[in-house]
């Protein structure tokens, strides 16, 4: 029997500027869902570190929780079936294998409410300019699996924020139909690369991509770049938001993919 077609969505972006009380950013996250799904929305993604973003890297690590159970996984897992969406958690702290790290996961929930994927960050950011240093490698241990979700409405590539710098990424799980990139952007790398590194990303792989930032001043004073936007497989910005908490929303047409993909057919092109 051949598998049905996939079908058009409408797909929604939450941008967020989170902080450091868990409770506080599920109430702003449900929020934003909620204004997503009265926009039509059937697939909504949240930004890499939705559920806490605290004063140090170590607040994380504490707020991780065992894959499978805990607050923001329930909440998560409810939120979905109470609207009955496709909800990708940008990341949220997990377990690892060392007592004082986290893995950066990103979690999707079926309308079920059922977590049928997981994805752990691969690519750990450095940094380092004047005093503006990072270094995700000192308290994140790093995943090792691409991950791709088939859905209703075709695959879904998951990757988190840096890994947009490695198309290397991409390519291993092409052809997808969207590409998610959650983040937390700083604003010096963001303001330079952000932009240009997401079209790149829907240009060579003929798909859209849906990216989601923190967007804004954190209570603990950092600066995320936000913009987050919805790009088509042409390399069109269908829409976007600067900065501060709101909706990206725009709809996912496979017709246009076809269209692309059959006028300049460079993924068939490949030669390696």
């Amino acid at each position: 029997m051949s598998q049905a077609s996939p079908r058009n969505c409408r797909i929604a972006a939450l941008q967020m500027v989170s902080g450091p009380c868990v409770e506080d950013n599920l109430a702003a996250a449900g929020r934003l869902v909620d204004e997503a799904v009265a926009q039509g929305a059937q697939l909504v993604v949240l930004p890499e570190y939705f559920p806490i973003i605290g004063a140090a890297d170590a607040d994380r690590v504490r707020a991780r929780e065992a894959f499978g159970h805990g607050p923001v996984q329930d909440w998560l897992a409810a939120t979905a079936r109470r609207h009955g969406i496709w909800i990708f958690a940008g990341s949220i702290p997990l377990e690892a294998s060392a007592p004082d790290k986290m893995r950066n996961s990103s979690l999707a929930f079926d309308p079920e409410g059922n977590c049928v994927a997981r994805y752990d960050k691969i690519h750990l950011f450095g940094f380092q300019k004047g005093e503006e240093r990072y270094d995700e490698a000192a308290f994140i241990e790093a995943g090792s699996q691409p991950a791709v979700v088939d859905t209703p409405f075709g695959r879904v590539a998951l990757s988190i924020c840096y890994d947009l710098r490695f198309p290397e990424l991409y390519r291993a799980l092409a052809p997808v139909d969207l590409i998610l990139v959650p983040a937390a952007f700083t604003e010096t790398t963001g303001r330079a690369h952000w932009e240009i590194l997401l079209r790149a990303r829907a240009i060579e792989n003929q798909c859209y991509v849906l990216a989601v930032g923190q967007g804004g001043l954190h209570p603990n004073g950092r600066m995320t770049h936000g913009n987050s936007m919805v790009i088509d497989p042409w390399g069109e910005i269908l829409d976007r938001k600067l900065k501060g908490p709101g909706v990206v929303i725009a709809d996912l047409d496979h017709g246009r993919i076809a269209e692309i993909r059959e006028s300049l057919p460079a993924l068939a092109h490949r030669r390696l």
